[in-house]
């Protein structure tokens, strides 16, 4: 099976394939089709509403199998407006670039001390016009890490700027310093995986 990931970040895509290699489905993203994307809002207030948009719309305008993501962050003691959730990448309604985002969120460490975060995460996949399933789960979420003030010394992921902030509390190694197999895991949690094994025992 074919399936459309509603994205064009590069390295969300690679990322979902390498972890749903083991499946039966060819996962392709927005800028493989050539045509031109259509603007989908994203106003939701959780990563289930932001997910349900994208992939309703994007199945509207292709007609093709089509998954969307979307996720929040969130610290755990700081105060509610700090909260990122779905605005990860957009402060006070600017959307932010990659350096940008590296700054804001050092600027929080400073004032706050290192964050211990985590992602919730949500999908929606629609298959045809008479079955979408959709969720978010615990499973979905990531291990909690912590958001430190200071940046790796390598390059920044494009895609993942706060990959260079974000450190794995059980080894205390930068998601950088990890193993591709545990960085696809913190990037595509296992219920992802769990919830395409269940959807396409449901379909087929």
């Amino acid at each position: 099976m074919r399936v459309l990931y509603g994205t064009g970040n590069p390295a969300k895509l690679s990322a979902m394939q390498r972890r749903l290699s083991s499946l039966d489905i060819e996962i392709i993203g927005l800028k493989d089709l050539k045509v031109d994307i259509p603007e989908v809002p994203e106003d939701g207030k959780t990563p289930l509403e932001n997910a349900r948009q994208k992939a309703c719309a994007y199945f509207d305008a292709f007609h093709i199998p089509v998954f969307s993501c979307d996720s929040g962050l969130y610290f755990d003691n700081v105060p509610d407006e700090i909260q990122p959730g779905v605005h990860v990448r957009t402060v006070n309604g600017k959307y932010l670039t990659d350096d940008e985002m590296i700054a804001y969120y050092t600027g929080l460490a400073q004032k706050y001390g290192d964050l211990t975060s985590r992602y919730k995460n949500a999908i929606c996949f629609v298959y045809d016009d008479a079955h979408r399933f959709e969720a978010m789960r615990p499973s979905m979420e990531s291990e909690p890490f912590l958001l430190t003030l200071k940046p790796h010394s390598s390059v920044i992921n494009k895609g993942f700027p706060l990959d260079s902030l974000s450190v794995d509390i059980k080894s205390g190694k930068y998601f950088y310093d990890l193993p591709r197999q545990d960085m696809d895991q913190v990037a595509v949690e296992d219920g992802f995986l769990q919830f395409f094994q269940e959807v396409l025992g449901q379909i087929k």
